[in-house]
């Protein structure tokens, strides 16, 4: 049997456009004569489809669009056979009344042959919103050659079952364990998959335990490309009834693998990266897929000369281009004369389009302004938010008139203990960097100035020969640049020590106590806590946040604002 793993990137909701993708799929297939095509959970949808799921039209339609699909793959490609991830409505007269399902598409008709079991309601996902748990395990009987074959279909969250690997025993079923029962010649998981930092390592880790429990090889395809905040890294596979990998698809990327069952050696893993790597190609990917499905070419930055907005804009061009970035910077008074060179030294190495736009002018108007019509002094932080507002109010002018996507350049860091400002640096449509804690910005640049990026730095077209973010910006202390020689440090602790404790109370979950047995200072645990609290109206408001953590600051984080 030749199984041909489609590693596609679907547009969510767009139903004709993803079968368009499924049926040039079949075209490659037919090509190299193979027997079964492989796509990842929800395909015929793009994964997470959320409430569209619950539009009556969209599902109808989904199954017109099914029937064309097997009929234009029978007739073009004969005898192939493709599987399909749909949403399979229930006919009964409770709620949800979808299954998420896999159809199989062959001889011009198509079927159900799986559905999940288990549904994830945990970090971004809420499947039991939209789906019911099937009950039992699927197997299907495929007749290849002569010789019938045993197919166990699983989807996604159904492999990740093992609390031994997870630290987690968040499921009470374990499909795996069903299967033994079974006798299946093979396992094969359909995903949509989203990137985390470890994720890529946890994932192998539950599927080798798979394959070597029940001793098949196992089939891994996982959905590829970004949708909204999350990014989905491919990253498919194939293990050998030992869990060792036999075949493993390119990663962040749109991929085909043609793979004959009899080739069962182990190949080297040619796609091997490091943690940096990956979570540059990550935002890249989400930078990258959230402007094309949002009908944007351009991106626009400011540009203050500071390490945030140094690295977004590297990631932006990698992403979009040089030609289709444009940078701002927009120095007051406070500026300083290393943070405007910094800014277009960086602009320079990129090769990217950048203006100035001095704001003090502004600033003089605003402060005049208020004094002569209800004698106000703006002074201190009332000031220096006013400073903030009016470049995000510039950038959303110029993002309005040339239509470009304005990136938001706040970190993880800043974002936590609300050190940024509504309708100021908060302003656009996506922020790139919010799941990155600062020390992990400086991580990140000291990473693509070395030579461990050359790699990825040919991949994207920037220069590869020489320092892109610079010595220069990677050794000045953080500033916002408010005030007069104003520091981050004026305000926060140390970023390491501060993202050390953000760390243990936002992922790690960790209470005073135990922050304060660990060695940090109680009056900084409560300052630190009390900042968090008071921020969490600022983030309601915040651009969507690509996702990088198992627990980001966005869709996946639900406190609410009003608590003590």
């Amino acid at each position: 049997m030749n199984f041909l793993l489609a590693q596609i990137n679907p547009v969510v909701g767009d139903l004709e456009g993803n079968a368009k993708k499924i049926l040039n799929i079949a075209s490659k297939a037919y090509s190299i004569s193979a027997d079964f095509v492989l796509t990842p959970e929800l395909s015929l949808w793009g994964y997470p489809a959320n409430d569209l799921l619950l539009k009556n039209n969209l599902i109808q339609n989904q199954y017109q669009i099914l029937d064309q699909l097997a009929l234009d793959i029978n007739k073009r490609y004969g005898n192939l056979s493709i599987t399909v991830g749909i949403a399979e409505v229930i006919n009964d007269s409770f709620f949800p009344n979808l299954y998420n399902s896999i159809a199989l598409l062959e001889s011009g008709e198509w079927k159900i042959i799986a559905r999940k079991i288990i549904l994830p309601t945990y970090e971004v996902f809420d499947e039991k919103r939209y789906f019911r748990s099937e009950q039992k395990v699927s197997v299907l009987n495929k007749k290849i050659n002569n010789k019938t074959w045993r197919l166990g279909f699983t989807i996604c969250e159904d492999l990740w079952v093992n609390e031994n690997i997870e630290g987690r025993g968040i499921h009470k079923e374990n499909p795996i364990i069903d299967f033994k029962k079974k006798k299946v010649d093979f396992l094969v998981n359909l995903s949509a998959s989203p990137y985390t930092f470890k994720k890529l390592e946890l994932r192998y880790k539950v599927s080798s335990f798979a394959a070597k429990y029940l001793q098949v090889p196992l089939i891994y395809v996982n959905q590829v490309g970004a949708n909204d905040n999350l990014i989905f890294d491919g990253n498919s596979f194939i293990l050998d009834k030992n869990g060792l990998k036999i075949k493993q698809l390119k990663p962040f990327s749109e991929d085909l693998l043609s793979w004959k069952i009899e080739q069962t050696k182990p190949e080297k893993n040619k796609f091997e990266n490091s943690e940096m790597s990956s979570i540059f190609d990550a935002l890249v990917l989400g930078v990258r897929d959230y402007a094309k499905k949002c009908g944007f070419n351009t991106a626009l930055i400011g540009l203050s000369g500071g390490i945030d907005s140094a690295l977004v804009t590297a990631i932006a061009t990698a992403a979009l281009g040089s030609k289709n970035i444009y940078c701002v910077s927009m120095p007051s008074k406070w500026s300083s004369e290393h943070s405007k060179s910094d800014a277009k030294g960086l602009a320079s190495r990129l090769n990217i389009n950048f203006n100035t736009i001095p704001i003090e002018s502004l600033m003089t108007s605003f402060e005049e302004s208020f004094i002569k019509s209800i004698n106000f002094e703006a002074v201190e932080i009332t000031n220096q938010n006013i400073q903030s507002r009016i470049r995000g109010t510039l950038l959303m002018a110029l993002a309005n008139q040339e239509k470009h996507l304005l990136l938001s350049t706040g970190n993880k860091s800043e974002l936590a203990v609300g050190y940024c400002t509504l309708y100021g640096d908060m302003n656009g449509g996506l922020s790139v960097i919010g799941d990155l804690y600062k020390t992990n910005v400086f991580k990140l640049c000291k990473w693509l100035d070395s030579q461990d990026s050359i790699n990825n730095r040919k991949l994207y077209k920037l220069d590869f020969k020489n320092n892109i973010i610079g010595k220069n910006i990677l050794s000045k202390a953080p500033s916002a640049e408010l005030g007069p020689d104003q520091l981050d440090t004026d305000s926060l602790p140390p970023y390491p020590i501060l993202d050390t404790i953000l760390r243990g109370i936002i992922e790690e979950k960790k209470d005073f106590k135990q922050l304060e047995e660990e060695g940090h200072e109680k009056d900084l645990i409560l300052e630190i806590i009390s900042l968090i609290k008071k921020a969490e109206f600022k983030r309601k408001q915040a651009p969507p946040i690509l996702k990088l953590s198992n627990q980001s600051l966005g869709s996946d984080w639900r406190v609410p604002i009003a608590i003590s």
